[in-house]
């Protein structure tokens, strides 16, 4: 039995919610497509290289922040330097921020039992990674839910 280049990555639990952070290397990349299907929702982050690829690996720290889409509430709040999040959710609708040196992506994600849900998220290639601007002002911030 040939001996794995990696070991899988830790399963951990923010909000009593059970996660997978994984991606970088090209063998974790594919462990993490092949058990994706077994976790409720995948959340997929990559910078486009301009020319409709994305760059390998993801190299900065992001913030994810998954919220109930009705009430606001939120689920879930952690940081990853990983291409792929795998979370347990529980069936529902979410909306899904990811933000990276100040720029926050937003995506809804259905959560319906026994059937995946994916999200891709994907920053410009003219996206300064090296920047670390602050946040946008709310009223600028894509927001879904009324406060």
């Amino acid at each position: 039995m040939p001996a794995h280049a990696f070991t899988n990555p830790p399963i951990q639990v923010a909000q009593g919610i059970e996660y997978m952070c994984g991606g970088a290397a090209k063998g974790e990349a594919e462990f993490m497509e092949m058990v994706a299907p077994r976790w409720a929702a995948t959340i997929e982050m990559g910078v486009s290289d301009g020319k409709g690829a994305q760059l390998a690996g993801f190299p900065a720290k992001a913030s994810v922040q998954i919220r109930q889409k009705y009430t606001g509430q939120t689920v879930m709040d952690v940081q990853t330097q990983s291409p792929y999040m795998l979370a347990r959710l529980d069936p529902g609708a979410y909306d899904v921020n990811v933000t990276l040196g100040g720029l926050t992506l937003t995506q809804s994600l259905i959560v319906i039992a026994g059937s995946p849900a994916r999200a891709s998220f994907l920053w410009p290639s003219n996206f300064d990674m090296a920047s670390v601007t602050p946040p946008m002002p709310q009223a600028l911030a894509q927001t879904s839910v009324a406060r």
